[in-house]
């Protein structure tokens, strides 16, 4: 969780950390025979900041808790986008919605079992209130009468798409091996300009966009030609060189453009975006696709 919001807030040196989740914490949770679902991941949780206030706050605001703001966690790796709270000021409306979906797109993109907190995917505030425990009344109660419902059917969408491409909910940990069926590693890291990340690059603090080359796992022996290319980008816009390990590409989401469900392979990854490209299958002999 903190290393994903620390990700998305701009902090220096987190690519490494990021990728680690990405894979559903494999280094930790890997061992004993233990199945990748057994990795829970999240944004947010009944305890601390919703994902709204997560992207509104950079302080915790507890005062109606009755415990002089001492309870709740102090560090919530929080960014307000430059208004503390509540604001009409368009250009942060438009921010704060973009880190949303950013946050929730490395949440449904990443293996092991994604964890939503209720009202997430509707805009819940709780006003900064980061431990609502005691409060039993708006500041806890669901607010349907003012859902989101944009960021709603982005959810659903994000929700579609784990659920149709197996690549991306897979039951066995990934390790970068080759795949039996066709000499490929199941997982490929990548920078922008397509080549691989050395040991300097993770540890660079410009290293600021990170693509991901997903297949089914090479131990689980699955010779499905599935391939897809997440990338994320928490920098300004950078050219982007795609990998020659597929015929081509083809963008299937893009967070800067929620509503494109479709598109042809981008030549830039946008800044502060994440994208989502399916691997176009080849031709075949006869010449169809």
């Amino acid at each position: 969780r903190d290393g994903v919001r620390r990700y998305w807030r701009g902090d220096a040196g987190m690519t490494r950390d990021l990728a680690a989740r990405l894979l559903g914490s494999a280094e930790k949770f890997d061992h004993s025979g233990r199945a990748a679902t057994s990795s829970v991941n999240y944004i947010t949780s009944h305890d601390g900041f919703t994902l709204h206030d997560l992207v509104s706050y950079t302080v915790k605001r507890n005062e109606a808790n009755g415990e002089d703001n001492r309870d709740g966690h102090s560090e919530n790796h929080s960014d307000n986008l430059g208004v503390e709270g509540a604001t009409d000021d368009p250009a942060i409306r438009a921010a704060r919605a973009l880190r949303k979906r950013n946050l929730l797109a490395t949440l449904f993109l990443s293996q092991g079992v994604p964890m939503l907190l209720a009202g997430d995917e509707i805009g819940q505030t709780q006003g900064g209130n980061n431990n609502a425990y005691a409060q039993d009344n708006d500041t806890s109660w669901l607010d349907w009468d003012h859902a989101d419902a944009a960021l709603m059917a982005f959810v659903a969408r994000l929700a579609a798409l784990r659920r149709a491409h197996p690549v991306l909910r897979q039951r066995r940990f990934l390790h970068a091996r080759a795949r039996p069926s066709d000499g490929v590693r199941d997982v490929i890291w990548r920078r922008p300009d397509g080549r691989e990340p050395g040991p300097q690059d993770w540890h660079d603090p410009a290293f600021r966009c990170l693509c991901v080359e997903l297949r089914m796992a090479a131990e689980g022996g699955d010779p499905s030609r599935e391939a897809m290319l997440a990338v994320f980008n928490c920098g300004p816009a950078v050219a982007l060189a795609l990998p020659d390990t597929a015929p081509g590409w083809q963008l299937i989401l893009d967070t800067t453009h929620p509503d494109l469900t479709e598109g042809p392979a981008p030549a830039e990854a946008p800044a502060q975006s994440v994208l989502l490209l399916r691997a176009r299958p080849a031709r075949s002999h006869g010449g169809t696709p």
